[in-house]
């Protein structure tokens, strides 16, 4: 696939700014000489994380947290931002000793994904955790986090569970399940 040449940044603002979101402006000049202003929530740089715990070789745990855009519960699988100094990996594990109560053994990396990539500037790493052991860690969650073993053979059912609808989450369950077809 041809690279194509990026748009030049003619100039760039901060436009809104809260306590968690960065908004930038940014006047945008395309090699055709077309200008355009966008604007972007500003990522950390920090990257994040998402993992699917397997229990054993067909049971994955999902946890039920309280999701503030939806006003409601989601079932999704466990993620968080990479802490400064952290590699993905370790990111996983601490999130997973935080979240779920377990940390891995092994880890493996399935994707690296973008979020959103024409408003934001933020990518995760989705990883599969293998040999679990329980160990848990102080989180930052406000309550306790519910978490439910699943049944990798009950895919199917997952997908059209209706609390299953965070697209990470979407995309992390068919992440797992090609790689389980490929690596038995």
């Amino acid at each position: 696939m041809r690279q194509k040449k990026l748009p030049e940044i003619v100039a760039s603002e901060v436009v809104a700014q809260s306590r968690l979101f960065t908004v930038e402006g940014l006047h945008l000049k395309f090699t055709n000489g077309v200008e355009r202003q966008y604007e972007r929530m500003k990522g950390s740089s920090r990257g994040a994380v998402m993992i699917i715990p397997m229990l054993d070789a067909d049971t994955m745990l999902l946890i039920s947290e309280y999701s503030a855009g939806t006003h409601r519960y989601e079932l999704g699988f466990p993620k968080g931002l990479i802490d400064p100094g952290e590699t993905p990996e370790q990111a996983a594990n601490r999130e997973l000793m935080e979240e779920v109560g377990y940390g891995a053994n092994k880890l493996v990396k399935l994707k690296e994904v973008t979020l959103a990539p024409g408003y934001f500037n933020a990518q995760m790493t989705i990883l599969l955790a293998f040999d679990l052991f329980e160990q848990s860690l102080e989180g930052d969650e406000p309550e306790p986090l519910e978490v439910i073993p699943w049944s990798l053979s009950r895919s199917d059912e997952l997908l059209d569970n209706p609390e299953f609808s965070e697209s990470r989450s979407v995309a992390g369950l068919l992440l797992a399940q090609k790689w389980f077809a490929t690596h038995g």
